[in-house]
Protein backbone atom coordinates (compact mmCIF):
# COMPACT_ATOMS: atom_id res chain seq x y z
CA UNK A 1 0.00 0.00 0.00
CA UNK A 2 1.63 3.34 -0.88
CA UNK A 3 1.53 5.30 2.17
CA UNK A 4 0.54 8.53 0.42
CA UNK A 5 -2.98 6.87 -1.01
CA UNK A 6 -3.64 4.26 0.86
CA UNK A 7 -5.69 6.09 3.23
CA UNK A 8 -7.57 7.86 0.35
CA UNK A 9 -11.29 7.25 -0.25
CA UNK A 10 -11.44 6.18 -4.13
CA UNK A 11 -15.10 5.56 -4.24
CA UNK A 12 -15.95 8.68 -2.84
CA UNK A 13 -13.12 10.57 -5.12
CA UNK A 14 -15.29 8.58 -8.21
CA UNK A 15 -18.49 9.21 -6.98
CA UNK A 16 -18.67 12.66 -6.22
CA UNK A 17 -20.80 15.19 -7.79
CA UNK A 18 -20.76 19.15 -7.66
CA UNK A 19 -24.25 20.83 -7.60
CA UNK A 20 -23.72 20.82 -11.52
CA UNK A 21 -23.49 17.21 -11.54
CA UNK A 22 -19.92 17.08 -12.30
CA UNK A 23 -17.38 15.34 -10.75
CA UNK A 24 -13.68 16.41 -10.16
CA UNK A 25 -11.64 18.35 -12.35
CA UNK A 26 -9.78 16.26 -14.38
CA UNK A 27 -6.51 18.12 -13.58
CA UNK A 28 -7.55 17.27 -9.90
CA UNK A 29 -7.91 13.67 -10.67
CA UNK A 30 -4.50 13.58 -12.20
CA UNK A 31 -2.72 15.00 -9.06
CA UNK A 32 -4.60 13.14 -6.37
CA UNK A 33 -4.27 9.44 -8.76
CA UNK A 34 -0.78 10.11 -9.32
CA UNK A 35 1.00 11.90 -5.60
CA UNK A 36 -2.11 11.11 -3.42
CA UNK A 37 -1.74 13.49 -0.34
CA UNK A 38 1.07 16.03 -1.40
CA UNK A 39 2.79 18.72 -0.32
CA UNK A 40 3.76 21.12 -3.28
CA UNK A 41 6.43 23.68 -3.40
CA UNK A 42 7.27 23.20 -0.02
CA UNK A 43 3.90 24.89 0.89
CA UNK A 44 0.63 23.88 -0.42
CA UNK A 45 -1.28 20.99 0.26
CA UNK A 46 -3.74 19.60 -1.48
CA UNK A 47 -6.95 17.55 -0.01
CA UNK A 48 -8.06 14.29 -1.41
CA UNK A 49 -11.17 12.88 0.44
CA UNK A 50 -9.74 10.72 2.46
CA UNK A 51 -11.82 7.63 4.75
CA UNK A 52 -13.03 8.54 7.97
CA UNK A 53 -9.94 8.93 10.66
CA UNK A 54 -7.37 10.18 8.35
CA UNK A 55 -6.71 13.99 8.50
CA UNK A 56 -6.64 16.50 5.76
CA UNK A 57 -8.78 15.49 3.36
CA UNK A 58 -12.14 17.14 1.94
CA UNK A 59 -13.60 17.56 4.89
CA UNK A 60 -10.99 19.45 5.82
CA UNK A 61 -11.51 21.55 3.08
CA UNK A 62 -15.11 21.75 3.07
CA UNK A 63 -14.19 23.51 7.32
CA UNK A 64 -11.48 26.02 5.06
CA UNK A 65 -14.31 26.61 2.21
CA UNK A 66 -16.44 28.16 4.88
CA UNK A 67 -13.37 30.04 7.09
CA UNK A 68 -12.71 31.76 3.42
CA UNK A 69 -16.46 32.72 3.13
CA UNK A 70 -16.81 34.03 6.40
CA UNK A 71 -13.81 36.16 6.18
CA UNK A 72 -15.21 37.50 2.92
CA UNK A 73 -18.47 38.20 4.07
CA UNK A 74 -17.23 40.20 6.57
CA UNK A 75 -15.09 41.93 4.22
CA UNK A 76 -18.14 42.26 2.61
CA UNK A 77 -19.69 44.22 4.82
CA UNK A 78 -17.33 46.48 5.47
CA UNK A 79 -16.78 47.97 2.21
CA UNK A 80 -12.94 46.35 2.11
CA UNK A 81 -12.95 46.14 -1.81
CA UNK A 82 -9.40 45.40 -2.01
CA UNK A 83 -9.95 41.96 -0.60
CA UNK A 84 -11.66 40.84 -4.23
CA UNK A 85 -8.63 42.51 -6.02
CA UNK A 86 -7.00 42.02 -8.50
CA UNK A 87 -9.61 39.37 -10.27
CA UNK A 88 -12.69 38.69 -8.47
CA UNK A 89 -16.07 39.88 -7.57
CA UNK A 90 -18.21 39.67 -4.73
CA UNK A 91 -20.26 37.33 -6.56
CA UNK A 92 -17.97 34.62 -7.46
CA UNK A 93 -17.04 34.06 -3.55
CA UNK A 94 -19.80 32.01 -2.92
CA UNK A 95 -19.32 29.95 -5.59
CA UNK A 96 -15.44 29.40 -4.68
CA UNK A 97 -14.44 26.32 -2.72
CA UNK A 98 -11.51 25.56 -1.57
CA UNK A 99 -9.37 22.46 -2.34
CA UNK A 100 -5.66 23.56 -1.55
CA UNK A 101 -4.33 25.62 1.35
CA UNK A 102 -0.91 26.44 1.79
CA UNK A 103 0.89 26.44 5.02
CA UNK A 104 1.36 30.26 4.57
CA UNK A 105 -2.14 30.42 5.01
CA UNK A 106 -3.09 30.94 1.51
CA UNK A 107 -6.50 28.87 -0.34
CA UNK A 108 -6.34 27.52 -3.60
CA UNK A 109 -10.10 27.50 -4.81
CA UNK A 110 -12.33 26.21 -7.56
CA UNK A 111 -14.93 28.50 -9.57
CA UNK A 112 -17.52 25.74 -9.38
CA UNK A 113 -19.98 27.89 -11.50
CA UNK A 114 -17.48 28.41 -14.19
CA UNK A 115 -17.53 24.65 -15.40
CA UNK A 116 -15.78 24.35 -18.88
CA UNK A 117 -16.84 21.34 -21.39
CA UNK A 118 -13.63 19.39 -20.83
CA UNK A 119 -14.79 19.41 -16.67
CA UNK A 120 -12.32 21.87 -15.41
CA UNK A 121 -12.84 24.48 -12.94
CA UNK A 122 -11.28 28.13 -13.23
CA UNK A 123 -8.47 28.11 -10.27
CA UNK A 124 -8.31 30.70 -7.63
CA UNK A 125 -5.98 31.74 -5.07
CA UNK A 126 -6.55 33.89 -2.41
CA UNK A 127 -3.52 34.89 -0.30
CA UNK A 128 -3.94 35.72 3.37
CA UNK A 129 -7.81 36.01 2.77
CA UNK A 130 -6.91 39.05 1.39
CA UNK A 131 -7.30 38.99 -2.61
CA UNK A 132 -8.43 36.90 -4.95
CA UNK A 133 -6.14 35.84 -7.74
CA UNK A 134 -7.15 33.96 -11.37
CA UNK A 135 -4.14 31.28 -11.88
CA UNK A 136 -5.61 29.44 -14.73
CA UNK A 137 -8.32 27.08 -16.31
CA UNK A 138 -6.58 24.01 -15.04
CA UNK A 139 -4.93 22.92 -11.12
CA UNK A 140 -1.62 22.26 -13.52
CA UNK A 141 -2.14 26.08 -15.08
CA UNK A 142 -2.38 27.38 -11.67
CA UNK A 143 0.48 24.82 -10.07
CA UNK A 144 2.84 26.01 -13.34
CA UNK A 145 1.98 30.21 -12.28
CA UNK A 146 2.70 29.29 -8.44
CA UNK A 147 6.14 27.95 -9.79
CA UNK A 148 6.56 30.56 -12.55
CA UNK A 149 5.56 33.49 -10.18
CA UNK A 150 7.15 32.24 -7.02
CA UNK A 151 10.25 30.06 -7.68
CA UNK A 152 11.05 31.18 -11.58
CA UNK A 153 10.69 29.44 -14.63
CA UNK A 154 13.44 27.59 -14.49
CA UNK A 155 12.51 25.40 -11.24
CA UNK A 156 10.63 22.24 -11.27
CA UNK A 157 7.64 21.29 -9.82
CA UNK A 158 8.53 20.27 -6.31
CA UNK A 159 5.84 17.47 -5.16
CA UNK A 160 6.11 15.53 -1.87
CA UNK A 161 3.80 12.85 -1.63
CA UNK A 162 3.24 12.93 2.53
CA UNK A 163 2.23 9.89 4.59
CA UNK A 164 -1.75 9.76 6.33
CA UNK A 165 -2.17 11.23 9.39
CA UNK A 166 -4.39 9.65 12.31
CA UNK A 167 -7.09 11.82 13.98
Amino acid sequence: MDLSTGHIDFAAFESFLFADGGGYPPSYRDFIRRYGWARTFGLWLIYPPVFPGYADGRGRAEVLTERFRDCYRDGRAEEFEWMIEPDGDWARVEALHVFGWSENGDALLWDTSARRADGEFPVWESRGLNSLHLLGQTLSDALSAIRDTRFGSESRADIEPLPPVRL
